[in-house]
């Protein structure tokens, strides 16, 4: 049960470090230069696309275990102290605040009433 417990916890520490990350690049405080390395790393944590894909054995999970908390550490050091305090004030605020399951139900539904509209265009140009 411990490890189980630690495992999550080392989820929402990430989920909680892609969210400073992510505030700190928008602070105008940032430099240029890490504010697109803060940007990237935003990007590539949310995105549904890896550099190495997770079904590969060993290596699909490494680019999540290695590059992603080396680019979150990267961006935390290279910015300024008062930049992280502040976005990891705005990103705790933001990770505690209650999730509603109706909410993300209507989000899904929304998805798959675009996918089916699409589908139907898609079915209707095909058709003519």
């Amino acid at each position: 049960m411990q490890i189980k417990q630690r495992l999550q916890q080392a989820a929402h520490n990430i989920k909680r470090d892609v969210l400073t990350v992510y505030f700190a690049a928008r602070d105008n405080r940032t430099p240029l230069l890490v504010r697109l390395l803060a940007l990237t790393v935003a990007a590539y944590a949310l995105s549904p696309i890896d550099l190495i894909p997770d079904f590969i054995p060993v290596l699909g999970y490494l680019d999540d275990l290695i590059l992603l908390p080396l680019g979150i550490f990267l961006v935390i050091k290279l910015t300024p102290a008062e930049v992280i305090e502040s976005s990891r004030a705005k990103a705790q605020q933001l990770v505690q605040r209650p999730s509603s399951p109706v909410a993300a139900a209507v989000i899904v539904l929304l998805w798959l009433l675009c996918a089916l509209g699409l589908l139907y265009w898609f079915a209707a140009a095909v058709g003519d």
